[in-house]
């Protein structure tokens, strides 16, 4: 169970980080509950994993999800440039983040 939440939490950390983006410094509304929302349940889900998953490992794989999700999520909507290499740097971080839950 502390896996599925620890995962659900990097995603709320793309979600928090792509709303602090979108927020403007804080003048847009919407963007900034969206941030402040995610970052508790992301802050949240962390904290719960990491209870049973050694902190080194659960913080790496929490910033690993949620960076990767970010790039992509940025990469898809256009506000930044899919690039082969930078796709293959995103892959890598995926494979180290299954690595660490594979080494557990």
């Amino acid at each position: 169970m502390a896996w599925i939440i620890l995962v659900l939490s990097g995603v709320f950390e793309a979600v928090w980080a792509t709303a602090l983006g979108k927020s403007e410094g804080f003048t847009k509304p919407v963007a900034t509950i969206v941030f402040g929302t995610a970052l508790v349940v992301s802050m949240g889900g962390l904290a719960f994993a990491m209870r049973t998953i050694p902190t080194g490992t659960a913080y790496a794989v929490w910033v690993g999800i949620g960076a990767s999700l970010t790039v992509v999520y940025a990469m898809v909507s256009g506000t930044e440039s899919a690039t082969p290499i930078r796709i293959a740097l995103i892959a890598g971080l995926v494979g180290c983040v299954i690595g660490l839950k594979l080494a557990h």
